[in-house]
């Protein structure tokens, strides 16, 4: 008994000490000056918008963290914007919160386009490579398992690897060790999955993989298809065939004069605040 009183007695002080700090420090001038300035630097967050099996994902906001940068002033005795320090602040709906969700685009704010191709086991991919290569362009390749076995991915380096299937199947046993190895080659964790079925949206988010929808799926004509669809942060499908590595030269110019930037399924779908 004697110890539990002295026990409640220490929490007590350290409780009561902490308080008589906290009170003492928001008294500070520099301490309100802070608090009376934070508003200007904050960024709301944005939450992620789903729309009945789908998401579109929001964005991180930033605030002012009262502590830290009042500690880091304190130390220089005065105020200055340029020791701000921030935190991120997470959107209330996130992706990151709804595997079961379809990501059908990046956030509609950003003037950003991704670029995904599917390669299967026996795909041909280096006349596309060099079109990318040449036009300097970040992409997304969803590719089956027997392909990363027995192909080299160093030509894929500057490229996103995902995998798509294994031996144009999935199932749940193949598809994890299928994974690991990609994760092993690459030394990069998977992140997504691309839409085929129900049996892949239950299995990737069984372990933690978002599950993508293109906003679009080129059928025929890249040029065409893509001029009347073009819309912000969207996730273009492409096919890869000689009629396409024809064609989509002229796309990318087209997209690149719109004023898009290419970029990564990562950095399209990163719900992180723009540096």
């Amino acid at each position: 008994m004697k110890k539990l009183l002295i026990i409640l007695l220490l929490l007590f002080s350290f409780f009561y000490t902490n308080k008589s700090i906290s009170i003492i420090r928001n008294q500070d001038p520099l301490m309100k000056e802070i608090i009376n300035n934070k508003s200007k630097f904050e960024i709301k967050s944005v939450n992620a918008i789903i729309k009945n099996n789908t998401i579109i994902p929001g964005k991180k906001g930033k605030e002012v963290d009262l502590e830290k940068t009042y500690t880091k002033m304190k130390q220089y005795g005065t105020y200055n914007e340029s020791l701000t320090v921030f935190k991120e602040t997470k959107p209330t709906i996130s992706i990151e919160d709804n595997y079961d969700k379809l990501i059908t685009s990046g956030n509609k704010d950003n003037k950003n386009i991704s670029f995904i191709f599917k390669v299967e086991k026996d795909t041909n991919i280096n006349k596309l490579l060099s079109i990318l290569n040449y036009h300097d362009i970040q992409a997304t390749f969803f590719i089956d398992g027997l392909y990363i076995e027995n192909n080299d991915l160093n030509n894929l380096s500057n490229h996103q690897i995902e995998l798509l299937s294994y031996n144009n199947a999935i199932d749940e046993i193949t598809f994890t060790s299928a994974l690991s190895y990609l994760s092993y080659k690459t030394n990069k964790t998977p992140k997504y999955c691309l839409e085929d079925d129900n049996n892949i949206i239950n299995l990737c988010k069984k372990i933690n993989l978002h599950t993508v929808k293109p906003t679009l799926i080129i059928k025929k004509d890249p040029y065409k298809e893509i001029k009347d669809n073009l819309n912000n942060s969207s996730i273009i499908l492409i096919p890869i065939n000689n009629y396409i590595y024809n064609n989509l030269s002229t796309s990318i110019l087209y997209i690149k004069s719109k004023g898009y930037n290419f970029l990564t399924l990562s950095d399209l779908l990163s719900e992180n605040l723009e540096k």
